[in-house]
């Protein structure tokens, strides 16, 4: 028996095959392109996805045995793009996804009404999937009279696989369309936008089964009997599952391209002033917070490619032991900043260089303000009554031990990080394929990933690095009025 998690990213899908105790088997990906016609717009043929998705399968079918014993999938998928059908399950057009930023004066139409905050515990982001549906509306009219379905992407999978219209709820929380609280649609927040409640997909817990793969499909793939679809997850749900955070506290830091700091909840706690995303989790009656910064190790790799010296040299420029805080001061706001800020205007520099500093300085500094970033998230997390001890730490980031000891003692906690191995949305989605097939305990299945590494706070450095994170918050105000 073996079960199958499919991760749909931004720039490839992922299969990961794990066998009845949750070891991993094999893997598969298959990347593909974004289409970018036009500035901050981001799309992509969801046949693209289907494409990869094929090819993964008849991979996987065609190179380890046993396939055929699969018996349960579960899909996870970047979260917030808008998938237009009509009354035949035909694609309308091209995906708009999570980081197109063409509805930014919609989505500020919107969070406009008390309702969205209150009701979906979140800012109407430009990326969300209403604003979407608002910007169509205007602009492409005579596409949006066909539209019968919305599907977010792990939506759109999962009716591939199925023949039905389903999604899980803590992917449908980034919509600006699902009551968070009751963890269902909202009727009012859908007519606030000009959408019919039939145009939704139904709604299920990721954990639950949520429908049967289609049987020439399951012929196609040579499957001899039924496999259950999971309802599956959201990319960022799905990843906390990989690795374990499902309980009141438990949480990761990701060190991507962009930063996250995400914290699992047992109670809803929206705090949507902050910029802090509220959603629910993958699994029932539990909820997970974040916060996002949007440069993380992208500030790093900007300082790489100016500089022609691969990241990895720079941090390795780097004493082993942790430094206090630079004179400089680094704004990591490339492409604007989520939390806490909701900016998508400001920008990023350097503060206080002089003619005496070096690349070592400007590295520190870059880390510095990332670790910085982050704790603004974390800080505004604490505000919701969030209280983590112990984070993990994902991501290619996570591979700059100096950047861990920076970040734990900027954070306050310490900082897990986990032996070698899946731990991210394709595990976790199989995690949840495995729960909705066999019904186990979810305590048994979401276990926590293996720790090989604990690295604690420098007290000696902490109260040094507490006053440089004040002069960093004091400094965004005046910095932003530079950049207007």
């Amino acid at each position: 028996m073996s079960f199958l998690g499919i991760d749909l990213g931004t720039s490839g899908l992922r299969a990961l095959l794990t066998d009845d105790a949750g070891k991993t088997v094999h893997c598969a990906e298959v990347a593909y392109e974004t289409a970018a016609t036009k500035p901050g717009w981001s799309e992509q043929d969801p046949q693209l996805w289907i494409d990869a998705l094929e090819t993964v399968m008849l991979k996987l079918r065609d190179t380890v045995p046993h396939f055929d014993q699969l018996r349960g999938i579960g899909v996870a998928g970047h979260m917030h793009g808008a998938t237009f059908l009509d009354r035949d399950g035909k694609v309308l057009r091209p995906c708009i996804l999570w980081n197109d930023t063409r509805a930014a004066d919609h989505a500020h139409h919107l969070d406009q009404k008390p309702e969205f905050r209150e009701i979906s515990g979140n800012i109407v982001f430009p990326g969300f999937t209403a604003p979407k549906l608002s910007w169509m509306a205007e602009h492409e009219p005579e596409i949006c009279t066909k539209i019968a379905k919305v599907l977010l992407p792990a939506g759109f999978i999962n009716f591939y696989l199925t023949g039905s219209y389903i999604a899980d709820v803590s992917d449908s929380a980034g919509t600006s369309w699902l009551n968070i609280h009751s963890r269902d649609w909202s009727n009012d927040l859908l007519a606030a936008s000009g959408v019919r409640r039939d145009q939704m997909p139904d709604l299920v817990e990721g954990c639950r089964p949520a429908g049967f793969l289609r049987h020439t499909l399951q012929e196609k793939w040579g499957f001899q009997n039924e496999i259950v679809i999971a309802g599956g997850a959201g990319d960022n749900a799905a990843a906390a599952c990989g690795i374990g955070a499902i309980k009141e506290g438990q949480g990761f830091v990701s060190l991507g391209t962009s930063g996250v700091v995400i914290i699992a909840r047992d109670e809803c706690h929206p705090a949507p002033k902050t910029a802090v995303h509220t959603f629910c989790h993958a699994l029932p009656n539990r909820w997970y917070q974040m916060g996002v910064m949007l440069s993380a190790t992208d500030s790093l790799n900007w300082l790489s490619t100016i500089t022609e010296h691969p990241p990895k040299t720079l941090t390795q420029m780097l004493p082993q032991e942790l430094q206090p805080p630079g004179p400089i001061t680094f704004m990591p706001y490339l492409s604007g900043e989520r939390t806490p800020h909701n900016d998508a205007n400001v920008r990023g520099g350097f503060f206080n260089i002089s003619r005496h500093n070096n690349l070592v300085d400007l590295t520190k500094a870059v880390l510095e303000g990332v670790a910085f970033g982050l704790r603004d998230s974390l800080e505004a997390l604490r505000k919701t009554g969030a209280r983590p001890e112990r984070l993990y730490a994902i991501g290619g980031g996570a591979r700059s031990e100096y950047w861990l000891r920076l970040i734990a003692t900027v954070l306050g906690v310490s900082i897990l990080v986990p032996k070698d191995g899946d731990f991210g949305s394709a595990l976790g989605s199989a995690r949840l394929a495995r729960i909705a097939t066999t019904g186990e305990d979810i305590s048994m299945v979401m276990t926590t990933a293996t720790v090989a590494e604990i690295i604690e706070p420098d007290v000696h450095l902490a109260d040094a690095f507490d006053e440089a994170y004040r002069n960093f918050v004091k400094s965004y105000g005046g910095y932003r009025g530079l950049t207007k």
